[in-house]
């Protein structure tokens, strides 16, 4: 059985007319007729009574245009589902995100831009630190994570996302906390709280390597668990920290937010996925990510050509 011959049958069962349902199949009626005798003999029993002008369902002919109807509209959304899966237009995409990045609204932005583009794709999270993500992407237990730079990525493929300053975290009562901007160097006397340097070795000693720069070894005195819990550290009195500016968006009381001066201390976020990725969703969500990275980056531009050159915003 076939489905071109269901297709014919229903034609004939909706009509009663083999003349008439051979026009709207676009077939001569002869070619109609023998399909659905064949059709017939195979299933073994008439499905049809015949007439002179016109036919009518039998019993199980009427039977049989039911189940018909169904089979042929679940083949149809089988297909169409298969098809919107070649398409990446359904299914599922695992994404990984470093604790940090969270905070940053062009992640958000990227993940809606995904969403309204692609509604059907079920989307599955998974938080840990930058480091356990790239080995998750690397085991394929995730498709792609979202994680913090500078880090290495060993044979990964890496798409970034947006840039960011690094800036301070001071308890309240501080004798530096009124100013607005500190340089690295004012803090040199302070205990310092950083994350694990095993969940971001490379962010980790681009701190230590920035305040060397700036004449002093940091005391580092305290490790939290993630880059923004350092912060209800400081809140508690246990020293100062420096963190992604984006994270400032956690409005926690007893402490102080303050950029760095020149040189500013730098991160970033960005996308890492396995090279020659197969899954189409993967790419999706990689073009969704680069849409948002080119329009932060627009953004950015006059903002950072106006610091360089204050007085032509005057």
């Amino acid at each position: 059985m076939e489905f071109r011959q269901l297709r014919y049958f229903l034609a004939v069962a909706e009509h009663l007319h083999f003349t008439l349902a051979a026009e709207r199949l676009g077939i001569a009626q002869p070619p109609l007729s023998h399909q659905i005798m064949k059709l017939e003999r195979e299933i073994g029993t008439r499905l049809f009574i015949r007439h002179p002008r016109r036919v009518e369902l039998t019993e199980a002919g009427r039977i049989f245009k039911e189940r018909a109807r169904r089979v042929l509209d679940e083949a149809e959304d089988a297909l169409e589902h298969v098809r919107k899966a070649a398409r990446g237009e359904s299914g599922q995409i695992s994404i990984g995100f470093a604790g940090s990045t969270v905070f940053h609204p062009a992640v958000a932005t990227t993940l809606r831009r995904f969403r309204q583009q692609y509604p059907q794709v079920m989307i599955k999270t998974e938080e840990s630190n930058s480091t356990a993500l790239l080995d998750k992407v690397i085991d394929e237990q995730v498709d792609c994570a979202l994680i913090r730079l500078p880090l290495h990525c060993r044979d990964l493929r890496v798409e970034p996302l947006v840039d960011e300053d690094m800036i301070a975290v001071l308890p309240s009562g501080h004798a530096l906390g009124r100013r607005r901007q500190l340089k690295l160097e004012q803090l040199a006397t302070e205990s310092f709280i950083l994350f694990p340097r095993a969940i971001g070795p490379d962010l980790y000693d681009s701190i230590i390597s920035a305040c060397r720069a700036a004449g002093f070894s940091p005391r580092v005195e305290m490790e939290s668990p993630q880059i923004s819990s350092t912060i209800n550290m400081v809140a508690a009195g246990f020293g100062v920290t420096i963190i992604p500016a984006s994270i400032r968006q956690l409005l926690a009381t007893g402490i102080s937010y303050h950029p760095l001066a020149k040189p500013p201390l730098k991160t970033a976020i960005a996308l890492i996925s396995r090279p020659r990725e197969p899954s189409v969703i993967v790419q999706h969500f990689l073009q969704s990510l680069r849409e948002v990275a080119a329009e932060s980056a627009a953004v950015a531009k006059p903002q950072i050509l106006a610091a360089r050159h204050p007085s032509r915003g005057q």
